[in-house]
């Protein structure tokens, strides 16, 4: 053969390999909430050659042949396999059901694993949220081990994370990292201000985290975290309705043009219920959110959310009308409604490798408007006749936090640092009203009065500077130190004469407080590992605690200090997992809500609580479309240094403080049947006292919830049925001077729905 001639052939050979060799390109994308995933493992079944994708989902792989097959893998999601084919692909994959290795914000202002933080934290996935179809937030909260959101009706609610069930500030609820409400202005309604249809996911991180976002996060901090711009045209519109009047009509629409990608999502609910039980109410939810991506180095992100609510305050039922299921209201006029818009933009910023910045600026307009029925007093010289009053409670917030973080390589360590201000100007204004009462106990009229019982204003300003050190000594070991100090400034301007209920003379406060956290994380072989933390929190008290209806402020800021362990183990070849935690949490000055004899309620500071506990949470897959959740808690919450008008209750259990909180779900997902799922849930909790002096209990509850739901090209159906089993149960009971009170659960409801979900991809 002539050298030409073998020039000739070779030369065709490579150019036929050049042509055969196919370079794959995509991007790989969460199946429910359409985010790119960082870190797949993309490998060519024919080349065996592999790439990872990048910080966007992308990844570029240079495949065998047009034949070829690619696997894609990720810690976290199940594997998935497919033939390769050209560019410009979008592969989603799904959230795997036992999942140690979820990436959350909340625990260091940072997205990191959740394993990787010496810390308890839940996440409430974007799966568990489209699967529960929950019509109120404490239907996703109460799964998270040692969190009892309470029902009150229509969005109303306390809440329980390490404490007793009850109004006190000491839980901090966040959007993307930062306060829905002011510090200073709490209101235990205000999950009443977020939108249920814009949420990508829930991250609840349960003991004080007031070393990185400062006062109220003592009982637990939960950070709802909004959903992200999807990468192509994707959106959704479902509608739903109940057996006890509730509708409900949900939106949202999502896409990214080139560097601008945006998100617009909203909901409207009402309900209507008989006149006699004065339960009514209506909702409008809506955010939309912006972001512009200068280069790969600079971000800017703007979201609005805009909330407007009013409901019937049903109140509570006495024993009598309870276990009877005659859940009438004896109140038909009182009201709570809710005006809330917030808006905050952030500058993200990479200066290199080892450098970055953010920058947020914030705007919060919120005003809570009512005719309580707590406030509802009898007069004693005349039965059908009482007195009441309107009040309204607003504030507005002008509010800045910057954070730096610097990585050292050197030592593998990191560095977070920032600082933050807040000025809320704040309002509260009460006008008395006669009440007209009938001969069955009904109050049915009000008449309002030219008599102001309250009316001032408050500046209230929050400076704070925080910093968090990790370092990694080895691969397996993390210790992290965090510090944080915070000044609260009130300067309170009482525009009535100071009495005992025009409240305290003009005066200026302040209240600070340094936080440290030291923690340390210790992950041993084959997915298993432990946590250790001692944490400080602290909340100062509400500015309607410390200056309403009191001549002299006398509260102090309450303090806690935290000791938790913990650990959390993978088994059965990563089919569940199992995690633990212990805490033993002590307050001092705790401030707790004390019922007098005239039926006003007024918070004092209670000397010093105890509270310990245990929390497990486990997740078992025993085959491939039957999965389990078990999520439970055991605490003792008591007084060890209490004395209430002259009676001493040291050692006493506090009451609303069920020893056992439990929550646990059986889900069938059944092969042979694809998009169809069923699943029951159960929630209850035991025997707990119903009053500081221990003299009466409520025996708890047990109640079944059953959900089912059909997924076909997009379009979705389902049905839920609440409390199975109609049973009669309280979600709070609280016994005072006036006798027993009982806030009934959801009776044995109906609610079905369709939906169409849209993805052009």
């Amino acid at each position: 053969m002539s050298k030409p001639l073998c020039l000739t052939l070779l030369f065709c050979m490579v150019l036929n390999g050049i042509y055969c060799q196919l370079t794959i390109k995509g991007k790989v994308i969460d199946a429910t909430t359409n985010q790119p995933i960082a870190g797949v493992t993309v490998l060519s079944l024919s080349s065996r050659s592999n790439t990872i994708t990048d910080n966007n989902g992308s990844f570029a792989l240079n495949a065998g042949s047009k034949q070829d097959s690619i696997r894609l893998s990720s810690i976290g999601y199940n594997s998935r396999q497919l033939a390769a084919s050209g560019s410009g692909l979008f592969i989603s994959l799904t959230p795997s059901f036992a999942n140690l290795s979820e990436i959350v914000v909340s625990g260091s202002r940072e997205a990191q694993k959740r394993t990787e933080l010496p810390v308890a934290v839940n996440v409430i996935s974007k799966t568990t949220i489209n699967e529960t179809k929950a019509t109120r937030l404490d239907m996703l909260i109460n799964k998270v081990p040692g969190a009892y959101m309470v029902d009150l009706g229509n969005e109303q609610h306390e809440m329980s994370v390490r404490q007793p069930m009850g109004t006190k500030n000491l839980f901090l609820y966040l959007e993307d990292g930062i306060p829905i409400r002011t510090t200073g202005d709490f209101n235990h309604n205000a999950l009443i201000e977020i939108n249920q249809a814009s949420m990508e996911r829930i991250e609840v991180i349960k003991g004080p985290a007031s070393s990185l976002y400062g006062s109220e996060a003592v009982g637990g901090a939960i950070n709802f975290i909004t959903q992200s711009p999807s990468p192509f045209l994707s959106g959704k519109i479902q509608a739903e309705a109940g057996s006890r009047g509730y509708k409900r009509t949900d939106f949202g629409i999502s896409n990214t043009f080139k560097k601008v990608g945006f998100f617009v999502g909203g909901y409207y609910a009402n309900q209507n219920q008989p006149d006699d039980q004065h339960n009514d109410f209506k909702k409008t939810a809506l955010t939309v959110r912006a972001d512009y991506a200068f280069n790969d180095k600079l971000k800017f992100s703007t979201v609005a959310d805009y909330i407007k609510y009013k409901t019937d305050q049903k109140g509570g039922l006495d024993g009598s009308h309870f276990y009877n299921k005659d859940y009438i209201s004896f109140y038909r006029f009182t009201y709570r409604k809710v005006d809330a818009f917030r808006l905050r933009s952030t500058l993200y910023k990479d200066w290199s490798d080892n450098n970055k910045s953010t920058f947020t600026l914030y705007y919060r307009n919120s005003t809570i408007g009512q005719n309580p029925f707590y406030s509802i007093s009898n007069i004693s010289t005349n039965p059908l006749k009482a007195k009441g009053q309107i009040n309204e409670d607003g504030f507005k917030s002008y509010g800045t936090v910057l954070q730096h973080t610097i990585k050292l390589p050197s030592i593998n360590a990191k560095l977070i640092s920032g600082a933050s201000v807040d000025f809320s100007p704040a309002t509260y204004i009460a006008q008395f009203i006669e009440v007209d009462r009938d001969a069955n106990k009904v109050y049915y009229n009000y008449t309002a009065k030219d008599s102001s019982l309250t009316n001032y204003n408050v500046d209230l300003l929050n400076t704070a500077v925080f910093s968090q050190f990790e370092y990694k000594p080895t691969d397996r070991l993390k210790l992290v130190v965090a510090a944080r100090y915070d000044r609260l400034d009130y300067t309170f301007d009482n525009h009535l004469l100071p009495g005992a209920f025009t409240g305290a003379p003009d005066a200026t406060d302040h209240f600070d407080h340094f936080t440290p956290k030291v923690g340390v994380t210790y992950n041993l072989a084959k997915n298993k590992g432990a946590y250790i933390n001692y944490s400080v929190g602290f909340a100062p008290p509400n500015i309607t605690d410390l200056y309403r209806g009191v001549q002299v402020p006398v509260l102090k800021a309450s303090s806690y200090n935290n000791y938790e362990a913990g650990g959390w183990v993978s088994f059965a070849a990563n089919k569940g997992y199992a995690e633990v935690s212990l805490y033993k949490l002590d307050g001092e000055n705790e401030i707790v809500s004390v019922r007098g004899a005239d039926g006003s309620y007024q918070n004092q500071n209670a000397g010093k609580t105890s509270h310990k506990g245990i929390e497990a949470n486990i997740k078992y897959a025993p085959f491939e479309d039957i999965s389990i959740r078990l999520a439970g808690s055991y605490a003792r919450h008591k007084y060890v240094d209490y004395i209430e008008q002259g009676k001493d209750y040291s050692g006493h259990q506090m009451a609303q403080a069920p020893p056992f909180i439990y929550n646990g779900e059986l889900t069938y997902k059944p092969k042979y049947f694809k998009g169809f799922r069923i699943a029951l849930e159960l929630q209850g909790m035991n025997t707990y006292f119903t009053d500081p002096q221990n003299t009466a209990t409520y025996k708890g509850f047990n109640t079944f919830n059953a959900r089912v739901g059909y997924t076909l090209k997009g379009f979705e159906m389902w049905a839920n049925c609440i409390n199975v089993t109609d049973k009669i149960f309280a979600t709070v009971v609280e016994k005072n001077a006036f006798g027993t009170s009982y806030r009934p659960g959801q009776l044995r409801t109906l609610n079905v729905g369709l939906a169409y979900n849209f993805r052009n991809q």
